[in-house]
């Protein structure tokens, strides 16, 4: 039973991690094709009516690989989590059916009218099709969240007979404080990989000469709404976070900054290899008094260690919850440095010169992926080993008529079948990237410069 619960767990591990590369690209791109679209109004030019296309296109592969994968991770709420499901179904069923009734019915349609329809809508009825594009794709992300929010931090639901757990307050659910953070946090982290896949595209064009003026806006805008996004991540949605973890789950903190023991002036640490056998941490890097401060406000502050709870309650896989946690804050210090970099030459008139920078924009494409998938992990890790926490521990969450043998082999299928989805999609975004935002032929007729490739 405990390795067939191992496998339920990797196997949905899998299939989220890799269906979540999709959805945070097209969020973070929702946002930024409604700029494109208000400066094209705005400006009354074409330009910024290709660029909202070109971007429209990769939105579309985006969106179409990950409705293929999500549908899956549904299903696994009754193959792999069938007890799960029928003690919280009544609960977590709300806000996933809402998902797909009201967000992602929404955001399908208008986009088929964003990518087919903008000769028949205009300008105005063409800006409100992509409005109504964003708003569906942000909408599907909070009832995602709040759905995962409930499971961090239970609200307005009540105890059956038989041990059912329904729903007693909609608004308490759909509410959750939990939520409002951690969607926060979670939109903008998909803002920020939206923004640096656009300015590594419009690098990709300045360093090989080609349709520079794309690049340019490509450049521009990615780096403009990066840099707000970046420092977003870190305050207040970042720090928000902490504070509920702080609150409502103070064992994951203390997993999370390899915090052992309960210290007064607890440091931060940066840098250093959790022990959990010998419950120390290994030639630490450390900011001292800085994490009882970010805490609670105070320098002196007590922040709790491992030691003050049983160990029962301690996340099973502390090392990986703790690297998870760095890896993602190392990353989102790197973002702030790297879009303030960029910012600052963009402020000097330098940045489309700067080579060593657009080679750095390009480079740094795979790190918000990482990041976001960082911070998941560190949630879940987090959680654990609670299915619901503090309701339902995961090992009483699984299918027990399903066994390992059943979840791998169906684990072994999905990651087949996923290599292959992956190469298709890494082709058809190439493919776009290679066509460019407009034909060689309209660039000559407006009077733009045909550049070599």
């Amino acid at each position: 039973m405990e390795q067939a619960l191992e496998v339920h767990r990797l196997h949905f591990a899998f299939t989220i991690t890799f269906h979540y590369i999709f959805p945070q690209l097209t969020m973070g791109l929702a946002l930024l094709l409604v700029y494109l679209k208000t400066k094209a109004l705005r400006t009354g030019g074409e330009h910024y009516n290709r660029a909202a296309r070109f971007w429209a296109r990769i939105f579309g592969i985006n969106f179409a690989l990950g409705v293929v994968t999500g549908i899956p991770m549904e299903f696994q709420f009754g193959t792999n989590w069938a007890e799960f499901s029928k003690a919280a179904g009544g609960v977590v069923g709300q806000t996933v059916a809402m998902e797909g009734i009201f967000s992602f019915f929404l955001e399908s349609s208008f986009l088929g009218l964003f990518l087919f329809g903008e000769k028949k809508l205009g300008p105005i009825g063409h800006w409100w099709a992509g409005f109504l594009v964003f708003l569906g794709s942000w909408l599907s992300g909070y009832f995602i969240v709040a759905t995962n929010a409930w499971m961090q931090h239970p609200a307005g639901y009540s105890i059956g007979p038989h041990g059912e757990i329904s729903l007693s307050s909609f608004w308490g659910l759909v509410l959750n404080r939990w939520a409002l953070w951690q969607y926060a946090h979670t939109m903008v982290g998909a803002v920020q990989t939206g923004c640096f896949v656009m300015a590594a595209v419009g690098a990709f064009y300045l360093l090989t000469k080609r349709d520079e003026v794309y690049g340019r806006t490509f450049v521009r805008t990615g780096v403009i709404v990066g840099v707000i996004a970046a420092c977003l991540q870190l305050f207040p949605t970042g720090d928000m976070q902490g504070t509920q973890l702080a609150q409502n789950q103070p064992p994951t903190l203390a997993a999370m900054e390899g915090l052992f023991e309960t210290q007064q002036g607890a440091p931060v640490v940066i840098l250093g290899q959790p022990d959990v056998q010998k419950r120390r941490l290994d030639n630490p890097l450390e900011v001292p008094k800085m994490l009882s401060f970010l805490t609670y406000r105070q320098w002196s502050a007590e922040v709790k260690g491992l030691d003050s709870f049983p160990q029962e309650l301690w996340p099973d896989r502390i090392a990986l919850l703790y690297y998870s946690y760095h890896v993602m804050v190392g990353l989102g210090t790197i973002f702030i440095a790297v879009m303030m970099v960029a910012a600052f030459l963009l402020w000097r008139g330098t940045l489309y010169e700067s080579q060593w920078m657009l080679w750095l924009l390009m480079i740094c494409v795979p790190l918000p992926y990482i990041a976001n998938t960082a911070g998941w992990m560190t949630a879940e890790l987090g959680r654990q080993p609670w299915l619901i926490y503090g309701l339902m521990r995961t090992a009483h969450g699984m299918s027990p008529r399903v066994g390992a043998g059943n979840a791998w082999f169906t684990l072994i299928g999905f990651m087949g079948m996923y290599a292959v989805l992956a190469i298709l999609f890494l082709f058809l975004v190439w493919r776009e990237i290679e066509i460019g935002p407009e034909p060689h032929s309209s660039r000559e007729e407006e009077g733009v410069p045909v550049l070599a490739d």
